[in-house]
Formats: C-alpha cells, structure tokens, sequence
C-alpha cells in the first residue's frame, strides 16, 4: 500500500495526531513552559485560547507605534499574513479543542509569546534580529524558555558577523533555547541554512518523512535544507517529521468555509447532497457546477476536493515543511523543561543529539544526528 494509499482511504484523511507518531511521553505537556514564536503573523486560535487563553502576550515588532487597540484589532482579524504563525504555534502548543484533543501539539499545556516580525509576503533578515532582540528582553517578564523560528534570512553570512546569528547566540546565553526550521531547499544545487539556523548554539531542525506510520525503517528525508554551513558547521543538527502534519485552517477564511462545507457534505446522506450544495452556492464554482448531477458524480468531486485541498475536517488540514518540523521540536523541550526545569539550553541541545537515532542510509550531513526520540529526551532530561 502507497503512502498516499494508506493516508487517504474510505474518501476521508487518516493523519495520526503528532504525539502519538513521534511517541510523546504522555505525562509531560509543557506546563509552566512559555515557548516564543517568531514569525510573519498570527492569530488567537481556539486551540490556544480555549477553554484557558495560553496566549500571554502579542507583539509587531516591525509596527510598535501602534497602539494597543490596534494590535489587538490586527491579531484578531484573520489574513493572509495570519496563517503560518498561527500553524506553527499550534503545531507545538494547540490543544486540539476543535477536534476534541485529537490534534493536540506535544506541548499543549504551554504558554505561547507571539512575536510578528513580517507579512506574508516577506520577513526581513534585520526582523528576525530585532525578533530575536525582543524576546531575549523580554525573557524575564514572561519567563520564556524557548524561541521558535520558522522563518529565515534572506542571505547566507557567517556566524562571527551576522547580527542575526548573533542575536541568537545572545539569546542562547541569555538561557533560552533557539530552535530554528532548516529550511525546504535540499533539493537545490547550493541548499543553504540560512541565519539565524546556521549559528551554533541554535538547535536547527531539518525534516523527514515518516510516511504518516509508527515505523521507523520505511523513514526518508523530506527536502530540507542541509550544510554545511558558510562557516564550515554541520546543520542540521536534529530532524523531525516534515510532512503528513495537522495543522489548523485559519477561521473566518474561504478556505475555511469550504472546508466546513467539505467536512458537512461527507457526513451527508446521499439525498441530502443537492440540498445542501443549493444552500451553500457560491461557496466553490466547481461544486455549484455539480449541484444537480447524480450523487456519485458529486462523490467523486468531493473526495477530489479533500484531497487536492489536504482537507483533514472542516478545522485541520495536513501541511508539510520545516517550519512545522521545528515547532515539534520546540514542544518535546517544553517537556524536558517541565521535566527537569534546571536544564540549560547547551544541556538541552546535547540531550536531544545523544537520544535521536539515525536514518540509515541518509548521509550525515543531511540528517544530523538523526530523528528526534521524544520518550528518549525526556528520560534523560530526568536523568534516567
């Protein structure tokens, strides 16, 4: 049976929550744990702010003369700009309460900072900097532990110089652990890791395929990015599932309203497809265009449209890339920090390389030290 095969079957998704894939030891969930993020915008999701809001602060960095009113109108009203931010949070922070804990992230008790530092349409290297910046000042007053960065620079630089890598190094010595996403370039004849992820003390992260199974020999390497580095440094250090992931559809979107429209027609009797189709015109051409042909014609489109839309319900959708690779990592050191509060981030960062297992076959250069081991982690952040 295909990969594909195995994860669309009966015309519905079959995406495994991410604990249970990377085997997350279950007494563990980030409490008392606040994990940054750095990205190009967000949005309070249900996951986050439900039925506890986890979100302890938002901040534009690059719009800080705004007041507080209009933060609070441009965090709360979905864009485009939204998206990516609000996956990667919930990826590592959700607590799955639109689909009734099924797609909870491994650190779903954690508190979450949100720092934007771009639009979708572009994050600059210098934003990253002052990103990074920000959360290192404010590390105290909401007692950050971990940064997530899913997002990278514009040019490749080295460590000594680049203000990005040094604003990681900084935070790193200001005790928080820096996880950035490798990237999705390993495919590309130069395949670069790109500041902040190419300084040292960061934890970067590349991404694998896992096939959506609780395997670990049929295991591959997802395209990410791989050094090394301009400095001569081996990246990534550690790879997490890339691909296959559940992720929330940002709400009050059209792709959220066809995405419930989706989700309520495969739930439906056949008899009840043309009504339902007529009630809700305008909502996707193609399926206003099958509104009256027979019901296993309007089938056939349905299954077509979930699939081509990576549709898991009407509020998760699979998406892949190392900026979700990263937020798994960031949440199975929540754990360890919950475990063990004690841990400094060198401490953290070598735990996470002593317990991680290698993909055979897959160059070291590609692969770091190997797939993270969650259970593994977290055993030996509590010195077992």
């Amino acid at each position: 049976m295909s990969t594909s095969d195995r994860i669309f079957r009966d015309g519905t998704y079959h995406i495994l929550p991410t604990p249970l894939r990377v085997g997350a030891d279950e007494r563990f969930t980030g409490r008392g744990v606040t994990i940054a993020f750095i990205d190009s915008g967000f949005y309070p999701h249900p996951d986050l702010t439900q039925p506890v809001n986890r979100v302890a602060s938002y901040v534009n960095i690059v719009h800080e003369s705004a007041t507080p009113e209009e933060t609070r109108a441009e965090f709360t009203t979905p864009d485009d700009s939204s998206w990516h931010g609000m996956m990667t949070s919930v990826v590592a922070a959700g607590n799955g309460y639109l689909s009734g804990g099924k797609y909870r992230g491994i650190a779903c008790d954690a508190r979450v900072v949100l720092v934007r530092a771009g639009s979708a349409a572009r994050i600059r290297h210098d934003d990253i900097t002052r990103g990074l910046r920000w959360v290192t000042e404010h590390r105290d007053e909401y007692d950050i532990r971990i940064v997530n960065v899913s997002c990278g620079g514009d040019y490749e630089a080295s460590y000594l110089t680049d203000e990005s890598c040094r604003a990681a190094e900084d935070a790193v010595r200001a005790g928080i652990v820096v996880v950035c996403a490798a990237g999705n370039a390993g495919t590309t004849p130069n395949h670069a890791v790109l500041p902040p992820a190419s300084a040292p003390a960061v934890i970067t992260v590349g991404g694998v395929n896992d096939r959506n199974t609780l395997e670990f020999d049929d295991n591959e390497m997802y395209q990410s990015s791989y050094g090394p580095t301009i400095d001569g440094l081996q990246k990534p250090e550690v790879i997490a599932p890339g691909i296959w992931l559940a992720a929330p559809i940002l709400p009050g979107t059209p792709t959220a309203e066809e995405a419930a429209l989706l989700d309520q027609l495969k739930a439906a009797h056949d008899g009840e497809l043309h009504s339902i189709l007529k009630a809700n015109r305008g909502i996707n051409a193609d399926l206003d265009d099958v509104s009256d042909r027979p019901a296993y014609l309007i089938r056939q489109l349905l299954a077509a449209k979930v699939r081509d839309g990576n549709v898991i319900s009407g509020h998760y959708k699979h998406v892949d890339g190392t900026s979700f690779a990263a937020p798994i990592v960031s949440s199975v050191i929540a754990q360890m920090l919950e475990a063990r509060p004690g841990l400094v981030p060198q401490q953290v960062k070598r735990i996470l390389i002593d317990t991680a297992k290698r993909i055979a076959g897959v160059p070291v250069e590609q692969q770091g030290w190997g797939m993270i081991i969650p259970s593994r982690a977290v055993e030996a952040a509590l010195g077992r």
